[in-house]
């Protein structure tokens, strides 16, 4: 039986640029390397979610899985990936539940910035 997700990770084509991306436009504080740096790890909350480099194997697409990352605030938030040229596929949208946006890495992988609203 299934009982928790362990970690959540994407693929991309270039390390450096990935780190780049995730480290210096998002924020992310790596928390663990191996693979000779082709795999990192960034402890988000009480989640894992890495980045991975493994050429053909494990391949970006925009069509793939998507994270969600939390936002404490959504509305700074978007400013603040505006500011740095992040590339949005979905404009920030409201829901009954929560508001969201879709932006995407450099390898165009897409990731939801998210805010749930408060019950």
């Amino acid at each position: 039986m299934i009982t928790e997700i362990a970690f959540a990770g994407t693929p991309v084509t270039n390390i450096k640029r990935a780190r780049e991306f995730y480290e210096g436009v998002l924020g992310f504080k790596p928390s663990m390397e191996s693979a000779g740096g082709m795999w990192v790890e960034y402890e988000i909350g009480s989640s894992t979610f890495g980045i991975g480099c493994y050429g053909e194997m494990w391949k970006p697409s925009e069509q793939g899985t998507c994270v969600a990352f939390e936002a404490d605030n959504f509305e700074a938030e978007i400013a603040r990936l505006k500011l740095h040229g992040v590339k949005f596929s979905m404009e920030p949208m409201p829901t009954p539940l929560c508001h969201f946006a879709i932006i995407c890495d450099p390898d165009g992988n897409r990731i939801l910035i998210h805010k749930r609203r408060s019950k």
